[in-house]
């Protein structure tokens, strides 16, 4: 099942990538468009006691994070510069505007707000 959405989030991605492509970077995101992209993130990283099948490890709370933090985090991803397949996927599908937005919205939330 995680192999099939994977799948289906880069077909999704391949579709939406071109579009969204030329649309230039804002400097620090827009929370309100992270909150419609970061449904892929909760997958994973909204589960409590969640782990990662392979490599087996927490999976670490991102709700909170510093927004710096995520931007270096997912375009290292997005580089090859973290090894992690998931996330190297992931990351590969977002423009600098999606890791942006994502950013912004994750780092003005707090552990526990629902939405």
């Amino acid at each position: 099942m995680p192999t099939l959405r994977l799948a289906a989030c880069l077909a999704l991605a391949a579709f939406v990538l071109p579009a969204s492509a030329q649309q230039p970077v804002s400097v620090k995101g827009d929370a309100a468009a992270g909150e419609l992209k970061v449904y892929t993130c909760t997958g994973c990283h909204g589960i409590p006691g969640y782990k990662n099948i392979y490599p087996h490890y927490h999976v670490p709370k991102i709700v909170g994070q510093n927004y710096d933090y995520i931007v270096a985090a997912l375009t290292e991803y997005q580089k090859g510069e973290r090894s992690h397949p998931t996330m190297r996927a992931q990351a590969e599908s977002f423009t600098a505007q999606d890791i942006a937005d994502i950013a912004a919205y994750l780092s003005t939330h707090k552990v526990g707000d629902h939405k």
